[in-house]
């Protein structure tokens, strides 16, 4: 199992969240999260004072997933994500040792 963990702009929510359910995936959790990478942020002008915005609203989105569905689940988030200009997000892989289901106490597979 592997979970993926996606870092998008926000406005990319809905679309990114149509594309996975395409692909089959059926639940996902989305965290609000504030961040920068290589645009470092922009400045603003608030009455009539300059100030820096250092940090970003973002998206954050993790899935977890059975292995065969990684590359499916990635290309599907890039291409609904993706708008071609800085700031577009990062996704990152990690693997999953083990999951359970609360409720049932399912393991694995089956608890996903």
């Amino acid at each position: 199992m592997k979970k993926i963990e996606a870092i998008i702009k926000p406005f990319k929510l809905d679309e990114v969240k149509e594309a996975l359910h395409e692909v089959g995936l059926q639940g996902i959790t989305v965290t609000e999260a504030k961040g920068f990478g290589r645009q470092k942020g922009h400045t603003e002008l608030y009455r009539g004072a300059e100030y820096v915005v250092d940090f970003l609203p973002k998206v954050k989105i993790e899935v977890v997933l059975e292995d065969h569905m990684v590359e499916r689940a990635v290309e599907a988030i890039q291409a609904a994500a993706r708008t071609g200009r800085i700031g577009d997000g990062k996704i990152f892989i990690t693997t999953v040792e083990d999951v359970i289901r609360i409720r049932t106490g399912e393991r694995g597979g089956q608890a996903i």
